[in-house]
C-alpha cells in the first residue's frame, strides 16, 4: 500500500490541476493536522482513494457554513479519539497537541489523552497479542517523545504516543506539528519500540 501524507503547510505540487497525476498512484490518503479545511476537500475532489483526517492546533481544518458554524471539511473522514478501518487498515487517530496554553485551540492534557489510549486496550491489546499490531497506522498531529520532537515547549513530544507505541505497537505512526526545517530534517525513523515514525509535513509518500 502506498500512502499520501498531509500535514501543517500547503505545498504548491499537490494544490495544483495536474494533481494526482504528477504522483505516482497511492492508495489512501492521510491528513495529520493544520491544513486548511479548503485544501483538504481540494485533495478529496481530486483523489478517488479515502482520505483520512485528525485536526491540528489552529482551527484550521473546519470549514464555516452560510449559518457561521464550522463543520469539518467534506471528503475526509475525521478520526480523532477514533479508530476506524479503512479498506482493510486499521487506524487509530488522536488530533492536537500538549496542552501549552490555555487560548488556542486543539489542546489536551496528558492525563485525557492518557486516558483514551488507555481505554482502547479491550480492543487493541487482542489484537496486537494476536497479530503483532494492536493498528496499522497511529494518525496524530503531535508527534512521540524522541527525534522528531520539537525544542520547544508547544512542539514537544506526548508521553501518551509513547504509551500507544508500547501498547499496540503500531506498524506506522504518521504525525504533523513540527516543521521540518525548524526543528528536525529527519523525515522517519524507527522508535525503540519498532514502530516507524513518519513527519508528514507539507507532504511525503510512504509504502506500508
Amino acid at each position: 500500500m502506498r500512502i499520501l501524507a498531509l500535514s501543517d503547510q500547503i505545498h504548491p505540487f499537490i494544490h495544483q490541476t495536474r494533481f494526482p497525476g504528477n504522483l505516482p498512484p497511492f492508495d489512501l490518503v492521510l491528513v495529520a493536522g493544520d491544513l486548511p479545511g479548503s485544501y483538504i476537500e481540494f485533495v478529496a475532489t481530486k483523489v478517488s482513494v479515502p482520505m483520512v483526517f485528525v485536526h491540528g492546533n489552529h482551527s484550521e481544518e473546519y470549514i464555516q457554513d452560510y449559518l457561521g458554524n464550522l463543520t469539518p471539511p467534506g471528503g475526509a473522514i475525521p478520526v480523532h479519539g477514533r479508530i476506524v478501518d479503512v479498506d482493510g487498515v486499521r487506524i487509530a487517530g488522536w488530533g492536537g497537541v500538549p496542552r501549552y496554553n490555555n487560548r488556542d485551540f486543539g489542546q489536551y492534557t496528558e492525563s485525557e489523552a492518557t486516558a483514551r489510549v488507555l481505554s482502547w486496550a479491550p480492543v487493541l491489546l487482542p489484537r496486537r497479542y494476536v497479530r503483532g499490531h494492536g493498528v496499522d497506522i497511529l494518525l496524530t498531529h503531535a508527534p512521540p517523545p524522541g527525534p522528531h520532537a520539537g525544542s520547544d515547549f508547544a512542539h514537544r513530544g506526548s508521553p501518551a504516543l509513547a504509551l500507544f507505541h508500547r501498547l499496540y505497537r503500531p506498524r506506522l505512526h504518521v504525525h504533523g506539528h513540527v516543521h521540518l526545517y525548524e526543528a528536525q530534517p529527519q523525515r522517519e525513523y524507527v522508535s525503540p519500540e519498532g514502530v516507524r515514525v513518519v513527519n508528514a509535513f507539507e507532504y511525503t509518500l510512504i509504502e506500508l
